[in-house]
């Protein structure tokens, strides 16, 4: 084989176990309980989680003006955070979509969502979701933003983003083997 021909081989093949690689990047975890980072799913009693985006907003911005009506800036010290994520049910069947959540900081600190109207429709609403639909709805405000998902709001100590990853908890059901609820964590990218 000519050194030419070979290179061109070499190079072809580096390509493929590239590809390969980048191949898995875009996957699904497929253990329960295992922890993901941002943009991946993971499983809970029946549904798939995917955190599409963590970011902290500007209720001088317009676009999260929006998704925060009557909302008020945070208190000095602190910053309001939005977490969009979607809760998939790829059965035929109804299941029940996670209504607790918290953030953990690495020092061990834990954040619980704020409350946000029931008719703001960026909202995460949690509760039944039809088979082979999501929360937020197919075709929702939602679910059709730029986003993708639905709003979980934080309001976090500017300390707590230097005490990084965070990392968000979304409890299921309570299981009686373990004596606690099951649990799906995510990594967030702030």
């Amino acid at each position: 084989m000519s050194r030419p021909r070979l290179n061109f081989v070499v190079l072809c093949a580096l390509a493929l176990v590239a590809l390969g690689v980048l191949a898995g990047c875009g996957k699904s975890s497929n253990k329960p309980g295992e922890t993901v980072r941002e943009g991946l799913s993971t499983p809970l009693a029946g549904l798939r989680y995917t955190v599409f985006m963590t970011r902290q907003l500007n209720l001088m911005s317009n676009e999260d003006r929006g998704y925060l009506p009557g909302q008020k800036e945070a208190p000095p010290g602190k910053a309001l955070y939005g977490v969009f994520l979607q809760a998939c049910n790829e059965s035929d069947k109804q299941a029940i979509a996670a209504s607790r959540f918290y953030v953990e900081d690495t020092q061990g600190n834990r954040f619980t969502p704020e409350g946000l109207s029931a008719d703001n429709p960026f909202a995460y609403q949690g509760g039944a979701v039809p088979g082979k639909n999501c929360e937020p709805r197919k075709g929702s405000l939602a679910q059709q933003s730029p986003t993708s998902g639905a709003l979980l709001l934080f309001q976090l100590p500017l300390a707590a983003t230097e005490n990084r990853p965070l990392t968000l908890h979304i409890e299921g059901p309570f299981s009686a083997a373990s004596g606690k609820p099951d649990e799906a964590r995510v990594i967030l990218d702030l």
